[in-house]
C-alpha cells in the first residue's frame, strides 16, 4: 500500500464517483456523454477535494481510453508536446489540466489546435471561477460544470467503501466509533480527500486499528468541541450563535462563531448565517446579506484556518446591525392564512389577458397600468376578495432602507383611505 488512501480509492469507473450526482447521476449530462461514447472537453470548477480528478479519472476508465495529467503551474510545454505525440499515437486521449487558470500563453496556443482536432479530450480543473480567471479562447472550447462540497452522507459512504474494500482500502479490520466517524465527516467540510487522509492517519496511529474519538482529534489536530454522537451539542452552539447575533451581543457571537470553526463544520455555520442575515437583520440592512453571500463565498474557496478571516467580518457586521424581522413575519403571515382560506381565485382583472379569447372571458379587462399613473400608483384591488384588506408586513423601522419602505406604505395606505 504505497499509495495514499486517497489516491487508492480513486474512482475506476464513474458508478464509482461519489457525490456529484447532479453531473454524473442517472440521465445527467457527464454520464450520458460517457455512455454514448460522445465526450466533449470541459473545465471542472469547485473547492478542493471533491472529485475534479476523480471524475477525470473515472471517464477515462469506463471509455477504456489513455489518462494523462498535466499540471499548468509545474509541468512544461515539452511535457504538454509528449502527451500531443502519444495522444496522435492512440488516436483520443483524455487530459486531466489541472490549474487551468494558471496556463501560460505559450501552451495555450500548443493545447488549442488539439482541443480543436479532438485528439484530446481536455478536462481542466480548477478551484477558481473559470468565466473570470480562463482565458476566452479556451472557455469559449469546452463546457463548464461547476461541482458542489460533498454532503456528510457522502463522505460516511466513502468511508464505510474504504474499510469494507480489502484490496483498495484497508488489507486489515478497522473499527471506528460512533462520534469519531461523525466527527470525521462533519469536520471536513465535504473534502474527501481531506477525510481519507484524515482516517487513514487516524487508523494507522491508533491501537489496534481502534479508531476513537481521540485518535481522530489528534488526526484533524482540531478538537471535537462541537460534535457529539447525537448532534445535540452542535446544534446548541448554532442556536447560542443565532441568539447571540440576534442579541446584538458581538463577544458572545465570536465566542460561539470561534467554538463552531474550531469544530471545522464550514457547511452548517455557512447555512445558519445565510439564514440569519434574511431572518434577524432583514430589511433593516439589506446589504448585510449580501455581504454575507460574498463572505461565505470567500470563506468557501479558503477553507480553514484562512475561512475564519472573512467568518469574522460577516459575523461581526450581523451583530451589530440593525435588526428586524419583519418581512420574515409578513411571509409566515401570508402562508397562515394559505392554510386557512386556501388557494382563493385571482381577481379577473388581474389574471392572465395574453390569449385568444381572454377578453371573452373576462380576463385581464378592468386592470389599471400603475405606471400611467402619478407615482406609479392606483387603487385598485390585489388580494382575493376574502382577504382583500390583509396586512402583512409591519416595519420595524430599524434601519434607513425599512424606514423608507414604511413611508411608502404609509402613503399607498393614506391613498387607499382618500380614494
Amino acid at each position: 500500500m504505497a499509495q495514499n488512501l486517497a489516491r487508492r480509492m480513486r474512482p475506476r469507473n464513474i458508478d464509482e464517483i461519489v457525490g456529484q450526482k447532479h453531473l454524473v447521476g442517472k440521465g445527467k449530462i457527464i454520464r450520458r456523454m460517457v455512455e454514448t461514447q460522445l465526450l466533449s472537453s470541459m473545465i471542472l470548477y469547485g473547492p478542493p477535494g471533491i472529485g475534479k480528478t476523480s471524475i477525470a479519472s473515472a471517464i477515462a476508465g469506463t471509455m477504456n481510453v489513455a489518462f494523462r495529467t498535466f499540471n499548468a503551474t509545474t509541468d512544461t510545454k515539452k511535457r504538454l508536446q509528449e502527451i500531443a505525440s502519444e495522444a496522435e499515437f492512440s488516436g483520443q486521449l483524455v487530459l486531466l489540466l489541472d490549474e487551468i487558470h494558471r496556463l501560460d500563453k505559450p501552451k495555450q496556443d500548443f493545447l488549442l489546435p488539439l482541443l480543436e482536432n479532438g485528439q484530446i479530450i481536455l478536462i481542466g480543473a480548477t478551484t477558481e471561477n473559470p468565466y473570470f480567471s480562463v482565458v476566452p479562447a479556451i472557455r469559449s472550447r469546452v463546457q463548464i460544470f461547476e461541482l458542489k462540497p460533498l454532503e456528510p452522507e457522502d463522505l460516511e459512504f466513502a468511508v464505510n467503501l474504504s474499510l469494507q474494500d480489502k484490496e483498495r482500502g484497508f488489507d486489515f479490520d478497522v473499527t471506528i466509533d460512533d462520534d469519531a466517524l461523525y466527527f470525521l465527516i462533519h469536520s471536513t467540510n465535504g473534502d474527501l480527500r481531506s477525510t481519507f487522509n484524515a482516517l487513514e492517519l487516524a487508523v494507522l496511529s491508533s491501537e489496534e486499528h481502534h479508531v476513537t474519538l481521540d485518535d481522530m482529534e489528534n488526526s484533524l489536530q482540531r478538537k471535537a468541541a462541537t460534535f457529539d454522537k447525537d448532534g445535540d451539542a452542535h446544534y446548541d452552539l448554532l442556536s447560542a450563535l443565532q441568539k447571540s447575533i440576534r442579541g446584538s451581543d458581538v463577544n458572545a457571537s465570536l465566542h460561539y462563531a470561534a467554538r463552531l470553526i474550531e469544530g471545522g463544520d464550514l457547511q452548517s455555520l455557512a447555512r445558519r448565517l445565510t439564514v440569519m442575515a434574511y431572518e434577524d437583520i432583514g430589511l433593516a440592512n439589506p446589504d448585510a446579506a449580501l455581504h454575507t453571500v460574498s463572505a461565505l463565498s470567500a470563506a468557501e474557496k479558503l477553507g480553514f484556518p484562512e475561512a475564519r478571516i472573512p467568518l469574522a467580518n460577516i459575523i461581526i457586521d450581523l451583530a451589530l446591525s440593525p435588526k428586524s424581522n419583519a418581512a420574515y413575519l409578513a411571509m409566515d403571515e401570508a402562508i397562515a392564512d394559505l392554510g386557512k382560506y386556501g388557494n382563493l381565485a385571482v381577481p379577473p382583472h388581474l389574471q392572465d389577458g395574453h390569449y385568444a379569447g381572454a377578453k371573452d372571458l373576462g380576463r385581464s379587462v378592468e386592470y389599471q397600468y400603475a405606471h400611467n399613473f402619478p407615482n406609479h400608483w392606483v387603487n385598485q384591488q390585489y388580494l382575493p376578495d376574502k382577504i382583500k384588506n390583509a396586512d402583512y408586513f409591519r416595519p420595524d423601522d430599524m434601519g434607513r432602507y425599512e424606514k423608507a419602505l414604511h413611508s411608502r406604505k404609509e402613503w399607498i395606505d393614506e391613498q387607499k383611505k382618500r380614494s
